[in-house]
């Protein structure tokens, strides 16, 4: 029984302790979750000049010429890593697609990890966190942007479950597409995902 002195613990103190722990291990399976889902996508972030509808509608246009250029090269391809050493060794070409179709605008192109918010895609969500990530900026890239995932295709026209589903674990995968039972799992992902970002 606990006694009500300075040696031991107050009932409070102890249902404190219990709910701290109970939230740091709850925080570290989100964050092993979000960290797996991440090692097996790399997402692609283009974003604009500026908010003129102009510059929006030619931001788009830069998408299509990449993953145009993008999807030849990553047919077949069944895990991150590989995806991301051709991404890597095409980043050049990437950049020269790009440009092609920015219209004279200047284009910068990057490959490396990169903090996403919470995103909706059709069939598919991924949590909050920091995912490899395709950079696309045109110009000063103050306009608003434009993401996605690159690999597995979720951004192509032609992607579909099952191409996704045959490149991640299946556990993952249920996950983000939220099947039957994996929404409670999903939304602590989530939760965890916005938590850390509002303290980087």
């Amino acid at each position: 029984m606990l006694k009500e002195n300075g040696k031991n613990l107050k009932a409070w103190e102890v249902a404190l302790l219990m709910a701290l722990c109970l939230t740091l291990c709850v925080g570290l399976w989100a964050q092993k979750k979000q960290g797996e889902l991440a090692s097996q996508v790399v997402r692609l972030h283009v974003l604009a000049v500026d908010d003129s509808d102009y510059e929006q509608a030619l931001k788009l246009r830069v998408r299509d010429a990449v993953l145009a250029d993008l999807a030849p090269a990553l047919e077949g391809v069944t895990d991150r890593d590989a995806a991301r050493e051709i991404l890597a060794g095409r980043l050049q070409e990437i950049a020269e697609t790009a440009a092609d179709a920015a219209e004279g605008r200047k284009v910068s192109v990057s490959l490396g990890p990169e903090s996403y918010p919470l995103r909706r895609y059709e069939g598919f969500v991924l949590p909050a966190g920091t995912y490899e990530s395709l950079r696309v900026v045109l110009g000063e890239g103050e306009g608003h942007n434009w993401w996605c995932v690159v690999f597995p295709p979720l951004c192509l026209s032609a992607a579909d479950a099952g191409r996704v589903q045959s490149v991640m674990k299946p556990d993952d995968f249920a996950l983000i597409s939220e099947e039957d039972g994996y929404e409670l799992r999903f939304r602590i992902v989530e939760l965890w995902g916005e938590l850390q970002r509002l303290f980087e």
